[in-house]
């Protein structure tokens, strides 16, 4: 695919086949992630990327202890709750995805099972967690380049007919990750990323999220 399509293509997946993906083609797409840009060429990041049981443990886990009401233990800062246009932005994605999804808004059982599948990583059969050097927490270079490559990594994964969705909840218990994945000590978990072949019969997969104007977005500066 040329880049255009890529980027106006991509869209979250969170309905997966089950079908396995191949380490080549996994290693493949990381390649051309890594080419992201970085901060000083520091490359901060690193990958965990993982499959069949220690995944399900992984979600079993996740899921659990969020039914038990166990406190999140998200490492990388979250910061306050979205309030404002950045509030509404979120309601709006989330009406687009139950709307999809035919679940009603006073559906408390259909709600609740679609939060649990976000613990389950969507139910994709890879689930990739991108950490990095601890000796470098405290910067803000190195989760911007994180931020970087999880770009560049969804796009990579998309450009060779691969599905993913950036997620949040998926490390927010992270002494699970931490155990099943064999997070190494000297890692902060950042963000997890679902991947997988997308499954096109499901509703969620058709959702593209709206984005907001040029003219809201940059201020032009010296132009005519």
């Amino acid at each position: 695919m040329q880049y255009d399509e890529v980027v106006l293509g991509r869209r979250s997946i969170r309905g997966y086949k089950p079908d396995p993906v191949p380490r080549k083609l996994i290693e493949e797409v990381l390649a051309l992630a890594m080419r992201a840009p970085t901060s000083m060429n520091t490359q901060p990041w690193h990958f965990y990327v993982i499959t069949g049981e220690p995944l399900d443990r992984i979600r079993a886990g996740n899921t659990e202890r969020m039914v038990a009401g166990v406190p999140q233990s998200r490492e990388f800062r979250t910061g306050p709750a979205f309030a404002g246009k950045h509030r509404e932005r979120q309601i709006g994605v989330a009406k687009q995805l139950f709307s999809a999804m035919g679940i009603a808004r006073d559906d408390k059982d259909a709600r609740q099972d679609w939060v649990l599948r976000g613990f389950r990583q969507f139910d994709a059969p890879v689930c990739v967690i991108i950490t990095y050097d601890r000796d470098v927490d405290g910067s803000d270079d190195s989760p911007f380049d994180c931020g970087g490559v999880a770009n560049a990594l969804v796009n990579a994964a998309w450009s060779r007919g691969l599905g993913t969705v950036i997620n949040s909840q998926g490390i927010m218990q992270s002494p699970v990750v931490r155990e099943h994945a064999g997070i190494a000590a000297d890692q902060v978990i950042m963000k997890s990323i679902a991947l997988g072949w997308p499954d096109d019969t499901f509703p969620a997969n058709a959702v593209v999220s709206e984005r907001k104007p040029i003219d809201e977005a940059a201020v032009f500066v010296g132009f005519d």
